[in-house]
C-alpha cells in the first residue's frame, strides 16, 4: 500500500518558496543528497498542485528543467487543479477533485511513495488524514518571505514523530511520521 510523503526543501525560517513563488533561491542547495537519491527510487507517483507544477523551476536553464527532481525521476504525475489546461501536457493527469486525485496517485504508486509537491496539496492531505510522512530538507538560508511549509490561519497542531536525522554538506534532513 502506498504511503503519502510530503518532501520539501525549506529555509530555516520556514519558507519553501521565496516571494512570488521564487524557487531560484534553492539552486545552491541542489547538490548531492544521498537520502534524496535513495528516496527518488522509492517514489511511485507524484501528486502536485497546479501552482507548483506550473511555477518556477529551480532547475531553470538546466537539462532537467520541467522534470521532477531535475529529471532524476519519471513516472505517473497527477496535478490537482480546478483549471485544467486547454492543451494538457503529455504524461500528466489533471484531476479536479482531491479524493479522486489522491486515490489515483496511490493506485499508481503501488507499494511506493506518493510524493506530494506543493504546500496547498500537502495541507489538503493533512486535513483529509492522508499524509503519512514528512521529509524536510533544511538548508542554511533565511528567505524572510514566501510560501510557508504549513500555514493554518487560527492554528492547527499536527503531531510528528521523528524517524531520522541526517546531515550532508548542503542540508539537514529531518524525516517524520505523522502521528494519528
Amino acid at each position: 500500500m502506498a504511503k503519502v510523503l510530503y518532501s520539501v526543501t525549506m529555509s530555516v525560517d520556514g519558507f519553501i518558496t521565496g516571494p512570488d513563488g521564487d524557487m531560484q533561491w534553492m539552486r545552491p542547495y541542489l547538490g548531492p543528497n544521498p537520502e534524496v537519491d535513495d528516496l527518488i527510487r522509492r517514489i511511485g507517483s507524484i501528486l502536485a498542485g497546479r501552482r507548483s507544477h506550473d511555477g518556477d523551476d529551480p532547475h531553470k536553464g538546466e537539462a532537467g528543467e520541467g522534470h521532477a527532481f531535475g529529471g532524476g525521476w519519471s513516472g505517473p504525475l497527477f496535478v490537482l487543479t480546478h483549471r485544467p489546461p486547454t492543451s494538457p501536457e503529455s504524461g500528466v493527469t489533471y484531476v479536479d477533485e482531491f479524493a479522486k486525485a489522491i486515490a489515483m496517485a496511490k493506485e499508481a504508486a503501488g507499494d511506493k511513495y506518493v510524493n506530494v509537491i506543493g504546500a496547498n496539496v500537502a495541507k489538503q492531505c493533512i486535513e483529509a488524514g492522508e499524509l503519512d510522512e514528512v521529509l524536510l530538507l533544511f538548508v542554511p538560508v533565511m528567505l524572510g518571505d514566501g510560501t510557508r511549509l504549513f500555514d493554518q490561519p487560527g492554528g492547527r497542531t499536527v503531531a510528528l514523530e521523528r524517524l531520522s536525522v541526517t546531515d550532508n554538506e548542503l542540508a539537514t534532513n529531518l524525516w517524520f511520521k505523522v502521528v494519528r
